[in-house]
């Protein structure tokens, strides 16, 4: 497998009341095409910041960021909201939504500002509502956001990250502020898209939901101190127990 992501020698400084405070020092990782990463650790660890930095979505104070091998941090500003744009999608544990604008029209919003020559609103419209069928959530299309469950907005959050085709998805908690049904709802489908194809990095402190992605990064103190392999994961509640059980040892083990 081939490395879509690879951080080197990552550092992150921020100086708040002329005091600085490191929060990433020279992180180290990579990321295979079709992997499904979890960054796991305490809070205040970095883990968010890890993915924002990681992602292009923050600058780096140091170090270097490569995606599909190439730099990221030496990028220039334009360039790299047109790569996020093209090639990313994010998912938040709030799910940001423009209250003036449908379910869908909300979901499209990413295409309609990259729209290619030969494509219209209407074709992109069809691959939004073809996403929404995907994740359960088509006869919504048309509701206001105030108007669905966390769990069908937060659906609605992954179908507008994958309405460009990115080849990773980015999420912060997208399982954070649901209820457990509702997060084993949005897990089922961020599975089933890893296994179409698309690689998912994502900060959790839920070990269930960890415990469904290839691997687990442990990150303590800004410093990444451990991984844990898990593999593939097959869909079955007993696998996923047997999985969970696991990854918590692996957790204590690191101080969890």
């Amino acid at each position: 497998m081939t490395k879509i992501l690879e951080v080197k020698d990552l550092c992150k400084t921020y100086v708040v009341n002329k005091r600085q405070n490191n929060v990433l020092k020279n992180v180290n990782f990579a990321v295979e095409n079709g992997e499904m990463v979890a960054i796991m650790g305490p809070s205040g660890s970095g883990k968010s910041t890890l993915l924002y930095t990681a992602s292009g979505m923050d600058e780096a104070t140091s170090g270097r960021i490569f995606f599909d091998g190439e730099d990221i941090a030496k990028m220039k500003a334009q360039d790299l909201a047109s790569l996020r744009l093209q090639k990313m999608g994010f998912i938040f544990q709030q799910m940001y939504m423009m209250k003036n604008l449908t379910v869908l029209d909300n979901i499209i919003l990413p295409a309609v500002e990259n729209m290619t020559a030969g494509e219209n609103r209407k074709d992109i419209e069809q691959r939004g509502l073809k996403l929404m069928k995907l994740l359960g959530i088509e006869g919504v299309a048309d509701n206001d956001i105030n108007e669905v469950s966390g769990g069908q907005l937060q659906r609605a959050c992954i179908c507008r990250s994958m309405i460009n085709n990115p080849e990773v998805v980015f999420a912060d908690e997208p399982t954070g502020a649901l209820n457990r049904s509702s997060s084993d709802e949005v897990m089922k489908e961020l599975v089933k898209l890893n296994k179409q194809g698309t690689t998912i990095m994502m900060v959790t402190h839920d070990a269930k939901v960890a415990s469904q992605c290839t691997r687990v990064l442990y990150i303590d103190d800004g410093n990444i101190k451990g991984e844990h392999k898990l593999g593939a994961y097959d869909g079955s509640e007993k696998e996923l127990l047997r999985r969970e059980r696991e990854l918590n040892n692996w957790l204590n083990e690191q101080g969890w």
